[in-house]
């Protein structure tokens, strides 16, 4: 498991992922790194640089034993070293894995499963505008309705509990930028929002993947994972545009055509 750079501190769900076959009270975790990967471990890595830290159970928040490597995804492997079971977050020789682990969003990230839900495609709200900013953007068009469909279920009124707003979902500061001036407004939120993904898919260079990445959790994020980022909920959110836009593109009459088998 390999962790980037974040500004979060690791939070008590971490550590019970090394509760395994532990005794209660006060802990002993190894930070150890290697080759410029951190890990977690019950006991000192061999060919890693490893410190000893106490956790005491009565503590209700672990410290941040990643340094700036506070938020991550990854899997703890279990293996036998010096005559003991040893769990750790690094695969090393000898190890079988034992559980898989996503730390969730930290506080303060923008990163939501959005509103809506997969479900049949709803062409008729909102069509004029959608085709509008389509024709303006040269966003596709299902691919538009997908993300309107997964932010807000296309309810101008919706207000995310990270504080996003309308049927693009626009935090407030983008819809500063790209110039909303009622974040309730349809027609103005949909603009806005295409002129955002415009912008996204040249960054991107058409990657849709990272563009729903950046579009749910910011560039930022993106730029700190090199790439689409741990949180569980992004993943979730990327997955749901998928599904939407391929029954957008059908619903629309743009799905690419299937490649007949070769006979």
């Amino acid at each position: 498991m390999r962790a980037r750079a974040a500004p979060a501190t690791a939070t008590i769900a971490c550590a019970l992922a090394f509760a395994i076959a532990w005794p209660a009270h006060a802990r002993t975790i190894y930070r150890c790194v290697a080759k410029g990967t951190v890990s977690l471990a019950t006991a000192p890595e061999p060919g890693s640089r490893c410190e000893a830290r106490t956790i005491d159970d009565h503590v209700a928040k672990v410290p941040n034993l990643w340094g700036q490597f506070g938020v991550f995804s990854g899997t703890l492997y279990e293996r036998e070293q010096d005559g003991r079971t040893v769990y750790s977050t690094r695969n090393l020789p000898g190890s079988r894995r034992v559980l898989g682990f996503t730390v969730e969003t930290p506080p303060g990230e923008p990163a939501h499963e959005g509103l809506g839900r997969v479900g049949a495609p709803r062409t008729r709200v909102h069509a004029d505008a959608f085709k509008a900013a389509a024709r303006r953007t040269g966003v596709e068009d299902a691919w538009l309705r997908a993300i309107a469909h997964a932010e807000s279920d296309f309810d101008p009124a919706a207000v995310s509990p990270k504080g996003a707003q309308g049927v693009m979902q626009l935090m407030p500061a983008t819809a500063r930028e790209y110039g909303v001036r009622d974040p309730h407004s349809a027609a103005e939120s949909i603009d806005a929002g295409a002129r955002y993904l415009r912008d996204l898919k040249r960054r991107y260079r058409g990657d849709l993947t990272l563009v729903a990445a950046a579009y749910n959790a910011g560039i930022g994020t993106v730029a700190r994972y090199r790439g689409v980022p741990p949180y569980r909920e992004t993943r979730a959110y990327i997955e749901k545009v998928r599904a939407l836009h391929a029954l957008y593109q059908r619903a629309l009459g743009t799905a690419p055509p299937r490649l007949k088998p070769a006979t």
